[in-house]
Formats: C-alpha cells, structure tokens, sequence
C-alpha cells in the first residue's frame, strides 16, 4: 500500500513549465474571485430583501406609477379559471392592456411582482384557502392564473366545502376558493304560526343569521389549510338583497333570536368575534389567517341599479379618491371605509392579521370591467383579470415575508 502511494505521488514524465503553473495560478485566482462576487451579490440581495419588507415599510402608502416598459401581462384570457365577466382582455375593453402597465410604488420601499416558480417551491405541501364572497374569488383566480404560467401540471380537486380548488402536483400545492357572503350561516326566515318573540315584534319574514355558527361552506376549512384570507363585507350593506324592511337580517345566536333586533353592522361586529373565537379554536397549529380589508367600488352617478357607471381610462388623483370615498361625503361607495372600521377593531389585538387593499384600490376606477362585463348594468366592484388583483397577491405575498421575518 505503501509503495502504491508513493507511486501516486510521483510526478508523471511531464514537467510542470512555468505557463503551466501560471496558468493554475489564474484559475485559481478566477474561482476565488467568482465565489467572492457571488457571496457578495447573494448577501447584498439577502439584505434588500430585508429592506423591502422591512416593518419599517408601510406598503399600503404610495402611488400608482405608469411603466411602459410592461409589455405583457402575467398569464392572459386563456386562463381558463377566469370568469367571462372579468375576461376584460377577451371582451376588448378599451383599456384592458393599459390596466396592467400601473405599478404600485410604496413610498419607502418597493412592492415587487412575486415569482410564481419561487412561490411554488417555498409553499410546497402546503394548502391556502381562500375564504369570502366573489372579490375573494377573483384574488384566488389571480393567484391560480399566475402560478399556473410556471407549472402546468394542476389537477382539479375541492377539499371539503370548496366552490372550487386546484392542486399544483409536482408542489403538492393546493389552493382553493371557499364561497361565502357573511362568514355565518343564514337562510329565510318566516313567521311561526304558534308567535315568537319576533312575531310579537310585528316581524313577518326575513333572514336569519346564525351569528356564533360559521356557514358550512368553510367550517371544516381552518383544519385544513396552512394560510386562511378571509374577506367579507359587501353583502352586510346590500339593501337589495337584505331589504331593511321586506326581508331585514335577523340575528340568532345559541339558537335564539338576538333582542331586541340589530342592526347589520352591529350583526357583522358580532360575527367577526365569533369567527375568530371559531378559528382560535379549530385552526391548525402555525396556520397564518389573513382578514382582507374592504375591495372598494367605484360607482359614479348612482348606484348600481341607478344608473351608476366606471368609464375612466386611468387611475383617479388623491383629491378625486377622498371625494368618492371620504365617509363624510356619505357617497355610494363609503361601505368600503366603512367596514374596513369594523375589520379594524374586531382584529385589533389578535393573533391575526389585516391584508391592508383598500386604499391602493381606492385609485383604480379604471381597472374594472365595465361595460365588459356583459352585465345589463356597469361593473365596477368586480376587477378585470390580469388586472389589480394580481397587485393584491404581491402584496399578499410582502406580507408573508414580513410575517417569516418576525418569526
């Protein structure tokens, strides 16, 4: 073994000239140099990370900046996930392209667009639910549409109580889409022929909402998902679809009617303390829950069964956004502002957290379908996809990074 060694550690009959031995020397030199530069690049991008989504940042503080330079959506209306109504690219509104080439710029920071492939690989094996009326569907179909450019092989499959869900394969990613108007569980509600409390009251019809029982559509959710956003709130002021005095919201809670009746916003604050006390009870362990704030509309002239329309091309100025939503001016689209208050103070203090789209949605007049939409009146609660609820996902994803760097 000995003699094998040493004959190893023989030189071989070619002599090491000095060109060679420089030419070592050089590449030697040349890797340490490239291993310096990439460790520098690697640390330099790790601490900007850090400043972008630094507590110190408040994303929701900007403005919207156009970028020419966009020259293409993130996914287009082939997504097949996309509802026909907010295929504003596939119903040719006029502005459709234009919508996506809006930035949003943070004033201390930046808002990166996320990298769905990098997205795939950090939440592998992991279930994100989305929970909440159709402006929760659209920011789930955003979500779908985009990381579904970097993999394509998705299977449809809907854990219990979903409307609609998909799973990545080869991420054992899956997302989905859990329908609800109110968090509670409600129906109609008719008058007893033997009275009641509420019969006494001189109350003939209505809906009950059961306050403290989560609608059956997402109570098995919370054991089920790792990442939970919920939003709610445009229903709670629809007079259209709960007449204040033809079909008004009846509260129950443990089974019995709430005395004397409240009103819809006091009915919303005490389902959101016991949506919480739900979750605190029934989530898994280390689940993330997001509460997001109000999507605003953006009727102008009316309502919209009165006429009301959304024909601008370009995103609204601060003076014409405090106009239109200043809770003051009582206009047609203060519910935005108005719930936001409620969300607020039900989620102050709690272990959850506020996914904050309101006021950067605020500026977008623009970025709804319309007249696109094909409905027989304008759209303009509903956003055009791509459009701004990708904008809402980068920032979706900004606050998960903030949430990682505080744990």
């Amino acid at each position: 073994m000995a003699n094998q060694w040493k004959r190893l550690k023989q030189p071989s009959s070619l002599s090491l000239s000095p060109s060679f031995l420089f030419l070592s020397l050089l590449s030697f030199a040349s890797l340490f140099l490239f291993f310096f530069i990439f460790n520098t690049s690697h640390q330099t991008n790790s601490v900007k990370n850090k400043v972008l989504y630094s507590n110190s940042c408040n994303f929701t503080d900007g403005q919207w900046i156009y970028d020419p330079s966009i020259n293409s959506p993130r996914y287009d209306n082939t997504c097949k996930e996309i509802y026909k109504g907010w295929s504003c690219i596939g119903s040719k509104k006029s502005n459709a392209l234009d919508i996506v080439k809006w930035r949003w710029k943070p004033y201390q920071c930046d808002l990166p667009q996320f990298d769905p492939l990098s997205f795939l690989h950090r939440f592998r094996d992991t279930n994100i639910g989305f929970v909440g009326d159709s402006l929760n569907r659209n920011m789930f179909v955003s979500l779908f549409c985009t990381l579904k450019q970097a993999s394509g092989d998705v299977k449809k499959w809907r854990p219990a109580g979903a409307d609609r869900g998909f799973t990545f394969l080869k991420y054992n990613l899956t997302i989905s889409y859990h329908r609800t108007n109110l968090l509670a569980r409600y129906g109609r509600w008719s008058a007893n022929a033997n009275g009641g409390v509420l019969e006494s009251l001189g109350y003939k019809e209505g809906y009950r909402v059961d306050v403290d029982v989560p609608e059956g559509t997402w109570a098995e959710a919370p054991r089920f998902h790792d990442i939970l956003i919920f939003n709610t709130g445009h229903w709670w002021w629809a007079p259209s679809k709960f007449d204040p005095v033809k079909s008004p919201m009846l509260f129950f809670e443990k089974g019995n009617p709430v005395v004397p009746p409240q009103s819809p916003d006091r009915g919303l604050d005490m389902v959101l303390k016991h949506m919480i006390s739900y979750l605190d009870k029934r989530m898994r362990p280390g689940t993330t829950v997001f509460m997001r704030t109000q999507s605003p509309r953006h009727f102008e002239g009316g309502d919209w069964d009165q006429g009301g329309s959304c024909q601008r091309s370009q995103p609204l100025s601060p003076q014409e956004v405090e106009e239109l939503f200043s809770i003051q001016n009582n206009g047609t689209n203060v519910e935005a502002r108005l719930v936001n208050q409620h969300l607020y103070r039900a989620f102050e203090g709690t272990k959850f957290h506020i996914l904050d789209i309101s006021h950067l949605s605020e500026f977008r007049a623009d970025a709804h379908p319309s007249t696109a939409g094909g409905k027989k009146h304008d759209d303009c609660m509903h956003w055009c996809l791509p459009g701004l609820t990708d904008i809402w996902n980068d920032l979706f994803v900004a606050y998960l990074n903030n949430i990682e760097d505080r744990t």
